[in-house]
C-alpha cells in the first residue's frame, strides 16, 4: 500500500487497487436505497425545496434519518450504522445528485457531525452523537466570517471565560453557514482572549445566538444559508471542543474528509446530468435526425463519460487507501475516530486533488449538458438549468480550487522536507536521465504498455519541473502561485490517469469480456493528459528559467510527454455510442 503522495515515486499494481467493480452486495444495496430515496422523496419536490416551502428540508432529513443515512459513519455505540469509509463514500456519491438536499445532508453528516466524533470528549459524544445519528439534531459548521474565508485563522470571533469560570462568552459573526436556518448544534470557531483559535459546541437555544435572513443565492437555493451572530453568547466550558488553541486541527483536518466527500457528491450529480444530456440528445430532432448522431454532440457525450469514469476510478482508489490506513492504525491500538482522522490526513494531497477534479468534472458536464439542451436548457422548466446553477458552488466549497491546488503542492513538498517521502532521489535520477541518450531499442510490450510508459514519464515530468522550480526559486517558491498551480494540474492529471489505468488493467485481469469501451476511455484520457502536462509544464518552466537552462528543461519535458499518433475521434465516437445506445451513462 502506498502512502500519501507516494503515487509520484512508486508504481502500484492492479491487484492492490480497489475499484467500484469490487463493491459488496451490501454496498450496492446501500447505493440503491439512496437512489430510491432521491427518486421517490427528493426529485418530485425539487421546486418546493428550492422555494424552501413547508420546512421541507427538515422533513426530508428526518426521513433519511429513519433510513440510517444521517449517521452512516457514526459508530454503532453512538446510534449510527458504523459503516466503513468506502461505503460512506458511496452513500455520498449516491445522494450527490440530490441538489440542495445533497448539500444539506452532506453538511450534517460531514462537517456538522464529524468534529464532535473526532475531537469530542466521551461526554460530548454521548450527548450529541446519538441525536445527530438519528437526525433528531441537525448539525452545522461555523468557520467563515466576513473577513476570513480561505484565511480561516484571521477570524475575529472571540471567546472570553466568564467571571465564574462556568461559560465562555462568544462575540462575533459567521457567514455562509449551511443548515443554519434549522440546525440545532453548531461547531463554532472563536479565539479565546482574541488569540487562541478554538472550537466550541454551541446549541441553537443558547442565550446570545441569533440568525440573519436566508441568503438569496445563485444556486442550491433550497440549502439554508444564513449569517450567525453571537452577542455575549454563553457556552458552557464543557462544550470546548478539543484543546484550547488547537482549533486549526479541527478546521483543517475535517476538510480533508470533506474534500473527498465533495468529489463523491459531485460525481453523483455529474452522472445524473450526463443521463439527462444523453436522453435529451436522443430525443431532440434536428434536420430530421436526433442530435445524438452529430459528431459535435458525440464529442461532448464521450468526454462526459471519460471524466465521470476517471473521477470514479480515482475516488474509490483513494477512499480504499484511507480505509486501509484507518484499519492498520486501529490494529495498532488507535481509537476508531482518531484512526480515520489520521488516515485522511495521510492522504490529504490526494483529497485536495480529488476535490478539484471532481468539482471541475461536474462543471464540465453541466456546462456541456446545457449546450446540448440548447435554448430550452436556459429555461427553468428543464432540469439542466438547476444542475448548471447548483454545480458552481462546488469549486468554492471546502476551500476554493485555487487554494486546493496550492495546498496539494505545498503539502507534498512539506512531506518531503519532513522526510516522510523521498522526492530528492527520484528527482535527481530524472536529471541524470536527461543527460543520457534515450534508448529506443527495448520498448516494453504488453497490455497498455504505451500508456504505462506515458504515466511513468508523466511522473518524471512533474519531478523535473517541480525539482527545477525548487532549486531555482528556493524559499520564494510559495509566492509563485501560478507555477504551483501548473504543477498541481500536472499532478492531478497524472494521479487520475494512473487510477484509470490500474482499474482498466484490473478489469482485464479479471476476464471482463466487453472491455473495449474502457480501453478507449483510458487511452483518450492519457493521450489528452500528455498535452495538458506539456502545456502546464511549459508554462511553469517559462516562469522561472531562461536561456540554456530553459531550453534543456523544455527538451526534457517534451521527451516525457511525447505520444504516438492516436485517433481519439474514432475512440470518442465509440464511447459516445455506448451511452447513446443505452440512453444513459451505463458504466
Amino acid at each position: 500500500m502506498i502512502n500519501g503522495g507516494e503515487f509520484l515515486i512508486k508504481t502500484s499494481t492492479p491487484e492492490n487497487v480497489f475499484t467500484p467493480e469490487s463493491f459488496s452486495e451490501q454496498q450496492r444495496m446501500a447505493a440503491q436505497m439512496c437512489n430510491q430515496f432521491l427518486e421517490t422523496e427528493v426529485f418530485p419536490v425539487l421546486d418546493k425545496i428550492d422555494r424552501q416551502e413547508d420546512n421541507i428540508m427538515v422533513h426530508l432529513l428526518d426521513k433519511s434519518g429513519e433510513l440510517g443515512l444521517m449517521g452512516a459513519v457514526i459508530p454503532e455505540q453512538y446510534g449510527g450504522l458504523g459503516e466503513d469509509f468506502v461505503t460512506a463514500t458511496l452513500i455520498n456519491e449516491s445522494l450527490g445528485a440530490g441538489h440542495s438536499f445533497a448539500v444539506a445532508h452532506a453538511c450534517h453528516t460531514g462537517i456538522g457531525s464529524l468534529p464532535i466524533l473526532y475531537f469530542g470528549t466521551e461526554a460530548q459524544k454521548a450527548k450529541y452523537l446519538p441525536k445527530l445519528a438519528s437526525g433528531e439534531m441537525k448539525g452545522a459548521y461555523c468557520l467563515t466570517e466576513p473577513g476570513s474565508g480561505s484565511d480561516a485563522l484571521a477570524a475575529k470571533t472571540t471567546a472570553v471565560l466568564s467571571a465564574d469560570g462556568k461559560h465562555y462568552i462568544l462575540n462575533g459573526q459567521k457567514m455562509w453557514i449551511t443548515n443554519s436556518g434549522f440546525a440545532s448544534v453548531f461547531t463554532v470557531f472563536a479565539k479565546i482572549n482574541g488569540e487562541q483559535f478554538t472550537g466550541f459546541i454551541v446549541e441553537r437555544g443558547y442565550e446570545g445566538i441569533s440568525f440573519g435572513e436566508e441568503e438569496h443565492k445563485m444556486g442550491i437555493k433550497g440549502s439554508s444559508t444564513r449569517m450567525v451572530f453571537f452577542q455575549d453568547c454563553k457556552v458552557p466550558v464543557e462544550n470546548l471542543l478539543g484543546e484550547a488553541g488547537k482549533g486549526h486541527k479541527i478546521a483543517f483536518d475535517i476538510l480533508n474528509i470533506g474534500r473527498l466527500k465533495l468529489c463523491a457528491a459531485a460525481l453523483g450529480g455529474s452522472k445524473r446530468a450526463t443521463n439527462l444530456a444523453v436522453n435529451y440528445a436522443n430525443t431532440r430532432i434536428q434536420f430530421k435526425i436526433p442530435i445524438a448522431k452529430f459528431g459535435a454532440i458525440r464529442h461532448k457525450i464521450s468526454e462526459m463519460a471519460i471524466r465521470n469514469y476517471a473521477t470514479e476510478s480515482a475516488l474509490y482508489r483513494t477512499a480504499d487507501l484511507i480505509e486501509k490506513k484507518e484499519q492498520a492504525l486501529i490494529a495498532e491500538g488507535m481509537e476508531h475516530s482518531h484512526a480515520l482522522l489520521l488516515a485522511s490526513e495521510e492522504y490529504a494531497v490526494e483529497c485536495a486533488m480529488l476535490k478539484i477534479f471532481g468539482s471541475e468534472t461536474l462543471d464540465y458536464v453541466v456546462d456541456e449538458g446545457m449546450q446540448i439542451y440548447g435554448g430550452v436548457g436556459f429555461s427553468e422548466e428543464y432540469p439542466m438549468s438547476r444542475a448548471y446553477r447548483d454545480s458552481r458552488i462546488n469549486r468554492i466549497f471546502e476551500g476554493t480550487n485555487e487554494i486546493n491546488r496550492l495546498l496539494a503542492v505545498d503539502m507534498l513538498l512539506k512531506k518531503a522536507l519532513k522526510g516522510k517521502i523521498d522526492l530528492l532521489t527520484p528527482a535527481t535520477a530524472v536529471q541524470k536521465e536527461l543527460m543520457s541518450i534515450p534508448d529506443f531499442g527495448n520498448e516494453e510490450e504488453g497490455y497498455l504498455s504505451e500508456e504505462k510508459k506515458l504515466i511513468a514519464n508523466f511522473k518524471k515530468a512533474i519531478l523535473l519541473v517541480a525539482g527545477a522550480a525548487v532549486q531555482k526559486l528556493m524559499m520564494t517558491l510559495d509566492k509563485e502561485q501560478e507555477i504551483l498551480m501548473d504543477i498541481a494540474d500536472m499532478m492531478i492529471q497524472t494521479y487520475v490517469a494512473e487510477c484509470l489505468l490500474l482499474r482498466t488493467e484490473k478489469l482485464k485481469v479479471s476476464g471482463k469480456e466487453d472491455i473495449a469501451t474502457i480501453e478507449n476511455i483510458t487511452r483518450v484520457f492519457i493521450w489528452d493528459a500528455a498535452d495538458i502536462l506539456f502545456s502546464k509544464g511549459k508554462n511553469a518552466i517559462c516562469g522561472f528559467a531562461e536561456g540554456d537552462e530553459l531550453r534543456m528543461i523544455l527538451l526534457g519535458l517534451k521527451r516525457f510527454t511525447k505520444t504516438q499518433p492516436y485517433n481519439t475521434i474514432a475512440a470518442r465516437r465509440a464511447v459516445a455510442k455506448v451511452l447513446i445506445d443505452a440512453g444513459k451513462y451505463p458504466l
